[in-house]
């Protein structure tokens, strides 16, 4: 089924569409959307990027999932998750307390009709959005929030969905669910409905991304690049590693930005083994400093890059740059494979072998899916194949981002690098521009 498009923001006084920002959305100081800052559209305008077309990319979301629904024969899908909700309907609600608070749910049919159930008083926010064609309240059943009468609500929410299935769908039964609490998947199966698995709905229509999507994500990208730039220069020896990570938050939020996953920044004897978020040590000069962004950008989009450097004017070790160049050459090796019709599997068979030494703190894919957060696909290494590893075929529109960790058991230091790439029609597009440290990479000692 093919979504009618929308010309105009029926929901929005017409006097507030008069100016719009570059990206379509009112210009309107006091508007309720949330969305990039004056200073992040003269960045991009400065190195000629163009914003999403915020209409045509949730149109182009919302049919990209009644495409899935169709293919499978379900009737609708049913979200929970935050994320989600995001990309079907571009709502934001407090996204980090829901998502493990489930407040907010978004039911879509396959006939594109959209409803969302937002916390209470909570309406204005989706005002603007012409897709949403219902705001309703009332998708709370977790204990915290109903106590004893959790059933009783889930009950009540889940009689709301099947009234919306039986209008919409006639005898199709057939639900798919990405998350919900215990109370409701029972209530949803004690009235006949046949759920089916949601994650997977999503997970594929998000899979590709539209032309105003890849827009979005080179503008997110390009924002959290010129942050890391200032992160870089704060990163002096005597500071903390919490003083270098809080100048990445404070860049992001200023053009736009929303939230940062994780908080994965360690120097020195921390950056081996990975995975050990910012703390109060004091950095020192000699030292590496190796973090991973993990950052929520403007529109949502997730820029999710690595990069390791030298605390203080030092010359690396020989030992230093060894570690670098195996985590450079390891994904460049591994971003030459991309191209449309190239499986997982042979990306994972044809990718880049580690030193031995390496081997049992390497990282856990060799790429992932990204989009509005990390997302399908992981593609695993050859080592990690045979129990985790799946099949899939790269297509274009699809956003990996490429990675490694090099450190051995019991060595002094470690090194992240990862870049996010696109798959083009023909080949791939590296889509960061973050220069690598060239004292690391070049063989005079």
């Amino acid at each position: 089924m093919k979504i009618a498009t929308v010309s105009s923001n029926q929901k929005i006084d017409p006097t507030r569409r008069r100016r719009l920002k570059p990206d379509g959305s009112p210009d309107d100081n006091d508007r309720v959307e949330i969305g990039p800052t004056p200073l992040a559209f003269a960045e991009w305008d400065a190195l000629g990027l163009t914003p999403p077309d915020l209409t045509r990319m949730r149109e182009f979301r919302l049919q990209r999932i009644v495409n899935e629904l169709e293919r499978r024969d379900l009737a609708g899908v049913l979200l929970f998750d935050p994320l989600n909700i995001r990309y079907a309907t571009d709502s934001t609600n407090m996204q980090l307390w829901v998502t493990h608070n489930h407040t907010r749910a978004c039911l879509v049919l396959a006939d594109g009709y959209m409803v969302l159930w937002d916390f209470h008083n909570c309406d204005h926010l989706s005002a603007h959005l012409p897709l949403v064609k219902e705001v309703r309240h009332g998708a709370s059943f977790f204990y915290f929030e109903t106590g004893a009468r959790t059933e009783e609500h889930a009950r009540r929410f889940c009689k709301e969905v099947d009234a919306l299935l039986t209008k919409h769908a006639g005898d199709n039964y057939r639900l798919a669910v990405d998350k919900i609490e215990i109370a409701g998947l029972r209530e949803l199966d004690a009235l006949g409905l046949e759920v089916h698995d949601g994650q997977e709905v999503m997970e594929n229509a998000r899979l590709i991304k539209g032309e105003d999507e890849i827009r979005a994500m080179r503008c997110s990208i390009a924002s959290t690049e010129i942050a890391i730039g200032e992160m870089q220069n704060a990163a002096v020896p005597g500071v903390t590693e919490n003083d270098i990570w809080a100048v990445l938050h404070a860049e992001n939020i200023r053009r736009g930005g929303e939230w940062i996953e994780c908080r994965i920044l360690s120097s020195g004897p921390r950056t081996n083994p990975w995975f050990q978020e910012c703390g109060p040590r004091t950095v020192q000069a000699g030292e590496l400093l190796a973090f991973d962004t993990d950052l929520i950008g403007p529109y949502g989009i997730c820029a999710d890059l690595s990069r390791t450097w030298m605390i203080g004017d030092v010359a690396p070790t020989a030992e230093q740059k060894r570690l670098y160049r195996i985590a450079h050459e390891h994904i460049q090796h591994n971003m030459q494979l991309l191209k449309p019709g190239v499986t997982f599997r042979e990306v994972t068979e044809k990718s880049h072998r580690l030193p031995d030494e390496f081997l049992p703190q390497r990282y856990g894919v060799i790429m992932h899916g990204v989009g509005l957060c990390d997302e399908y696909p992981s593609i695993r290494y050859p080592e990690d194949y045979a129990s985790d590893g799946y099949d899939g075929v790269l297509r274009p529109g699809m956003v990996l981002c490429v990675e490694a960790y090099v450190g051995a058991v019991g060595g002094r230091e470690g090194v992240k690098l990862e870049d996010q790439v696109l798959i083009t029609e023909t080949g791939y597009e590296n889509l960061t521009h973050y220069p690598y440290e060239r004292a690391f990479l070049t063989t005079k000692q």
